[in-house]
């Protein structure tokens, strides 16, 4: 036993001193070759301890990134099917059968779209392949948050970084396509974006196939899976009609209301003095805070007309004082606002409407005052909530702020 837990310590230095080679300057023909001497396969779960270890001894995750492309290359093609058990399961539906899905979609519109030079079919290209943002979403946003709870936190990190490498890199051949004043466009003018934008996003469908997707799949349970799948349509689908998509696992309902509810006992436990929500939950100081944190004032009327609930943030745009709590709407109102007060509810009540927006100048003040129906998934009334903010300085907002001033 002794002897394979140093075999596998040795293997995974060697490992991590490949990838060290790589950022020291080693060139990627080198160390493929010391690679094919010493290795014969990897596993999709050493690949992933090797970025876990490499993380714990103080390599920037960032650095990772920008290796990623190169050692990708270096395992393509040693890279080792691991257990049958681990392949990925090809039951329609199932999470993992989409993602392959969508990288064949997005496979065949690489190798095939880009031949034309008409420049209204390479921009028609260029938007069918920006649907890949959703594909890499539902990996950030779903499937990334499921492996961390087991652990696996450096290659989603790494991965994620490259997504956004990808999205620049299709935004800058969108810029590209539209400055181009003529009707045909020539490979060369756009090559220079284009292939290594090829050239990351078929790395990148490998490094899911061989690496991620395997790994996922030795991870997570079924029960994973199945929330992973009810809640896949919020962020939608690449290249793939959501109605051709066959519900995972069978019987489960794709709506909201008949989503199947999971408690894998890795959640965040029910606790007293938690306000529950179906997305999460609160301490009561946490959900006070955060409701009187937000940049606009909230009041709440219930069913029958009663204000039920006001926010106390710094900055308050009409008076509100605890007396309102319990009383009728109506009353809260000067008489020549009674009437209009009366017929948004009515509307929102009958249906008719779901919001209502007004605004006015209060000084260097400029109220937006708006008026949301609140209904059940069933679509019940359940009250009215009104949100008021000084949009005055946020109509002063010109250009861009990407980074955080000092």
């Amino acid at each position: 036993m002794s002897e394979l837990i140093d075999n596998s310590r040795l293997r995974r230095e060697q490992l991590k001193s490949l990838i060290q080679k790589l950022h020291d300057g080693a060139s990627v023909e080198s160390v493929r070759q010391e690679f094919a001497e010493h290795f014969e396969n990897v596993s999709a779960t050493e690949i992933s301890q090797l970025e876990q270890e490499l993380v714990a001894d103080g390599l920037p995750v960032m650095d990772i990134q920008k290796l990623c492309d190169v050692h990708a290359s270096v395992f393509k093609g040693s890279i080792a099917e691991i257990h049958q058990q681990q392949n990925p399961i090809d039951i329609p539906g199932h999470p993992i059968h989409v993602f392959h899905q969508e990288n064949d979609h997005i496979d065949k519109l690489l190798t095939s779209a880009f031949e034309t030079d008409n420049k209204d079919e390479l921009n028609a290209a260029v938007e069918k392949l920006w649907e890949i943002d959703k594909h890499y979403s539902r990996k950030e946003n779903l499937l990334f948050p499921y492996l961390e709870r087991y652990g696996v936190t450096a290659p989603p990190k790494v991965m994620w970084g490259v997504d956004d490498e990808i999205r620049a890199l299709i935004k800058q051949l969108r810029h590209a396509l539209a400055n181009q004043e003529q009707t045909t466009v020539s490979r060369q003018s756009i090559a220079h974006i284009f292939e290594p934008l090829r050239e990351k996003v078929q790395e990148m469908i490998f490094k899911e196939e061989k690496i991620l997707f395997p790994m996922a799949l030795e991870k997570l349970k079924n029960d994973d899976w199945a929330v992973i799948a009810a809640e896949s349509a919020e962020i939608g689908f690449c290249l793939i009609n959501h109605s051709s998509i066959p519900i995972w696992p069978a019987g489960a309902g794709s709506s909201k209301s008949t989503q199947p509810v999971v408690e894998t006992g890795r959640h965040e436990p029910f606790e007293s003095g938690r306000v529950q929500l179906p997305s999460g939950a609160f301490k009561v100081d946490e959900l006070t805070g955060m409701l009187n944190a937000l940049p606009f004032d909230i009041t709440f009327v219930d069913a029958e007309d009663t204000v039920r609930y006001f926010s106390q943030g710094q900055e308050r745009i009409f008076a509100r004082t605890q007396a309102i709590i319990g009383r009728k709407v109506v009353h809260c109102h000067p008489p020549a606002s009674v009437g209009i007060v009366e017929k948004i509810v009515t509307d929102f009540k009958t249906g008719k409407r779901d919001h209502a927006d007004f605004w006015i100048r209060m000084g260097e003040r400029f109220a937006l005052i708006r008026y949301f129906a609140v209904r059940s998934e069933q679509g019940d009334y359940l009250g009215t909530v009104e949100v008021t903010q000084d949009i005055a300085p946020i109509q002063l907002i010109e250009g861009e702020k990407r980074l955080l001033d000092d």
